[in-house]
Order: C-alpha cells, then sequence, then structure tokens
C-alpha cells in the first residue's frame, strides 16, 4: 500500500486547539465590562457585577488558553499534575526507525496493550489516533475538554482531546501522553511534536530516524521482572 497520499494529506496538518469558543466568550465578557461601566453611573450596584463578571471571565479564559498550550508545549508541563493533568513523560533509550518503502518513517507502538502503525510526523503539533485505534486501545474523550479542529487538506475536521496511558515503541515509553481521538483522518495514526519535542534529539543518519530520550527508563525491580 502506497501511503504517501496519506501523508501528504497529514503534513502539517495537525494544528493547536481552535480558539473559536474562547474568542467568543472574550468578546460576550468585554461587552459586559463595557455594559457595566456604563451602567455605573445610574445603576452602580448592577454596574459593579457586570464588571466584575466581565474581568473573572477574562481571567478564566487566559488561564484555560494558557494550561492549553502548556500542554502542548514541554516547557510548562511541570505545572499541570497539581492541576489534576498528568504529567507527560517520555523515557527510554535510543530507537532507530528505518526509512520506509513509501519515503516516511513509520512505526509500530504499543498503546495501553494495543499495537498499531503510526506515521512519524515532524509537522504534527499533537499525536492522533484513529477512531478505530481510540475504541481498541480504550481511549475516551478527556472530559470539559476544549474543542480540537485539524486542518487537513480536504477541509478541517473534528477532534477530540484524549490521554495515553502509556505507549510504547522500540526503546521507548511515553507516560500521560496527549492525543487526540480524529475519526476524520481514516485509519492513520500519528506521532506528533508534543511527544518528539520530549525527547533529547531527533535526528537521521544514514536513513534511519534515531529518537533519544532525555532519561533512561526506571530498571524493573527483581518482583516485577517475576511478574513479566
Amino acid at each position: 500500500m502506497d501511503f504517501a497520499p496519506v501523508f501528504d494529506q497529514l503534513a502539517h496538518s495537525i494544528r493547536e486547539i481552535s480558539q473559536l469558543g474562547l474568542l467568543m466568550a472574550a468578546l460576550v465578557a468585554m461587552v459586559a465590562g463595557v455594559l457595566g461601566s456604563v451602567m455605573m453611573k445610574r445603576v452602580p450596584a448592577a454596574g459593579r457585577i457586570l464588571r466584575t463578571g466581565s474581568t473573572l471571565a477574562l481571567v478564566g479564559v487566559l488561564v484555560l488558553v494558557i494550561l492549553q498550550i502548556a500542554r502542548i508545549d514541554p516547557r510548562y508541563s511541570f505545572a499541570l499534575p497539581e492541576l489534576g493533568y498528568p504529567e507527560e513523560v517520555v523515557e527510554g533509550e535510543e530507537t532507530r526507525i528505518p526509512l520506509h518503502v513509501d519515503g516516511h518513517y513509520w512505526l509500530e507502538a504499543e498503546i495501553n496493550g494495543h499495537r498499531a502503525a503510526f506515521l512519524v510526523d515532524t509537522g504534527a503539533t499533537l499525536t492522533a489516533v484513529s477512531q478505530d485505534t481510540a475504541d481498541a486501545a480504550g481511549l475516551e474523550e478527556r472530559d470539559g475538554g476544549m474543542p480540537i479542529r485539524l486542518q487537513t487538506a480536504n477541509g478541517a475536521v473534528a477532534a477530540y482531546m484524549t490521554n495515553i496511558d502509556e505507549m510504547r515503541f522500540g526503546n521507548v515509553a511515553a507516560r500521560g501522553l496527549d492525543a487526540v481521538i480524529a475519526p476524520g483522518l481514516g485509519q492513520t495514526n500519528v506521532i506528533g511534536m508534543n511527544l518528539l519535542s520530549r525527547l533529547a534529539s531527533v535526528r537521521i543518519e544514514n536513513n534511519e530516524l534515531i529518537l533519544t530520550p532525555n532519561n533512561p527508563q526506571v530498571p524493573l525491580t527483581p518482583a516485577q521482572l517475576s511478574t513479566e
């Protein structure tokens, strides 16, 4: 099967979270703030309530945006476990991936015990899984997640935030990894920059993609080895 058309459709296609809903909330909050200021002269109590509500709403929008950016940018991930998000950790040893005959890099990963093929795409902001892969791996849409839209060659498609407890491929293990479930992308799964940016290095040598984590995995204890 020639995966080149699929890659061309997905390359540089997974974008950051759409801010349309947050933009509308911010606009409503700003209008409420203006009305509150106008009403201060005639109905001071109501004006203060509107202005206070506007300020709190704008702060809430800002916090949501910061949290979402933090989930994508590993520089800010240290603050998220305390806020109820699982910490994203990528560890292990060097893993080499040979160039596929289609000219791209594919690997076989295990997600929550389910094996699936993934395209390594440095142009994708987030790791994405198909609906079939999500169902097989037991992945569910995150409660209260912000809306996601993926821009593809065939237009925008809806997607849903999820979290992968554990993904393993080669000598690498990723835990608490954010991902999107994207029914509109067919059967293709993608490893994006939210995982790759947490590696010490990503390089190509002699038609091999070399992935090197920052930290080695913690060795298994004798008790753990006995249960393997």
